[in-house]
């Protein structure tokens, strides 16, 4: 199948400044070309992408799919603490068909904010990825541990091989990882398991670290040192991709142990700031040559997934939070959304930017709107004025997933639906 994508304007995210207006080719899952469309290609199917921006699928990289449920729930907590007491007794009284439910719900709306990509931290992780599937899109999705060792074990043995036919039948577009919730939730010895698991299996490892101010002075309390050090000493992250979510309160020291791990670090600015976490110094990791990644968390402390309002907000926070406009300019916003979040995952050879050979993960925003006019930067616009329901069209490995705002594959009515009736029950268990 060749399709052709013709007159967008293109944002090859590749360099700062550069768009220009042009064509792009697809070719099976692949992009066969980008900028002039030459005489040999005759496509099946053919966009004209007139008044359109074409530019790389977006990156969610620190989600919970299965917590759409929880969309709305609980937002008068004071902190995150109390607000995980609130929640983690509704999780406990999850199915597998709930989080089916759930992920199918959230798969919609990730699609619908440009993102085909994201990285999960979740119970039954083998009903999101069907969920995935069903769509196709791609997905890291971590088995999610929590508690002592002897836990760890069983939910490892439980999981791993039921979500391995997905993995399968996904070409490529599903990996697994591991995923210890958190310093305060697992103990060391489940940290070193599932980093030993991560290792010998060639997984990552995805965990919250340094997300609030008590985290971090519970730790210091009790092991006389701050989270990474703490994940760092007993061995947690070494020899592994690791993707660390928040690291809001990281000091200096850790910043500088940083810089020498296989690590990316995901901004998470809507979650930080609704549930009082603090602002992340984003300015000091990218200027440290630490890999920053973007998320939305999950739709209970966002409360979407709406990937181009975290952008804003980040830009906005990163003005506020140092005094200085240029400290995240926006190329390298829209780059934690992209290039950063693929390189994160460990696919940054496939995707994240558009050009010749890398897998066709392609999104087109409809520029034909009153708060896109005059549209002057675009690069701007798409940092401070572009919306989700922009996007119009989606394709992720050669595959249009949506069509003019309408996401194929997926009875969007009939999933909410479901998870009303499934929301309803599962408050009655």
């Amino acid at each position: 199948m060749k399709t052709l994508i013709s007159n967008a304007m293109i944002i090859p995210m590749k360099q700062e400044g550069v768009f220009f207006f042009g064509d792009i080719g697809i070719e099976g899952t692949s992009i066969s070309f980008v900028g002039k469309k030459p005489a040999s290609f005759i496509p099946d199917k053919t966009i004209d992408a007139t008044g359109m921006l074409a530019m790389p699928a977006l990156v969610n990289a620190h989600t919970h799919l299965g917590m759409q449920f929880m969309r709305n729930y609980k937002d008068k907590e004071p902190n995150l603490q109390a607000w995980l007491a609130e929640i983690f007794p509704i999780e406990d009284k999850l199915t597998s068909s709930d989080v089916l439910a759930s992920s199918r719900l959230g798969v919609i709306e990730l699609i619908q904010s440009g993102i085909t990509l994201f990285n999960d931290m979740y119970f039954f992780a083998e009903a999101t990825a069907r969920a995935v599937n069903e769509v196709g899109i791609r997905a890291n999705l971590g088995l999610s541990l929590f508690g002592d060792l002897a836990s760890t074990k069983i939910r490892i043995k439980e999981r791993e091989h039921q979500i391995d036919s997905a993995i399968e039948a996904s070409n490529s577009r599903l990996t697994l990882g591991i995923a210890p919730h958190a310093i305060y939730t697992c103990t060391k010895e489940t940290y070193q398991y599932g980093h030993d698991w991560a290792k010998a299996n060639h997984r990552n490892m995805h965990t919250h670290l340094s997300e609030t101010r008590k985290e971090v002075d519970d730790c210091i309390a009790e092991h006389q040192m701050p989270p990474l050090h703490y994940l760092d000493s007993i061995g947690a992250l070494k020899d592994v991709p690791s993707i660390l979510a928040h690291c809001v309160h990281l000091t200096p020291s850790e910043i500088e142990l940083l810089k020498g791990m296989d690590a990316s670090v995901v901004h998470n600015p809507s979650s930080n700031c609704k549930l009082a976490s603090g602002v992340a110094p984003i300015g000091a990791y990218l200027k440290n040559g630490i890999n920053v990644a973007i998320g939305c968390d999950g739709s209970s402390s966002n409360n979407n997934q709406n990937l181009f309002e975290e952008i804003h907000i980040a830009s906005l926070l990163s003005t506020v939070f140092t005094g200085h406009m240029s400290t995240l300019r926006p190329f390298e916003a829209l780059k934690m959304a992209t290039i950063n979040g693929a390189k994160a995952l460990g696919l940054d050879k496939k995707i994240g930017t558009l050009e010749e050979g890398k897998e066709a993960d392609i999104l087109l925003l409809d520029l034909n709107k009153a708060h896109l006019t005059p549209l002057n930067d675009p690069f701007s616009a798409l940092v401070y004025a572009a919306q989700a329901s922009d996007v119009d069209t989606l394709f992720c490995q050669g595959k249009m997933v949506m069509e003019k705002r309408k996401v194929l594959g997926l009875d969007q009515q009939e999933i909410q639906r479901e998870v009303n009736s499934s929301w309803e029950a599962i408050r009655n268990r």
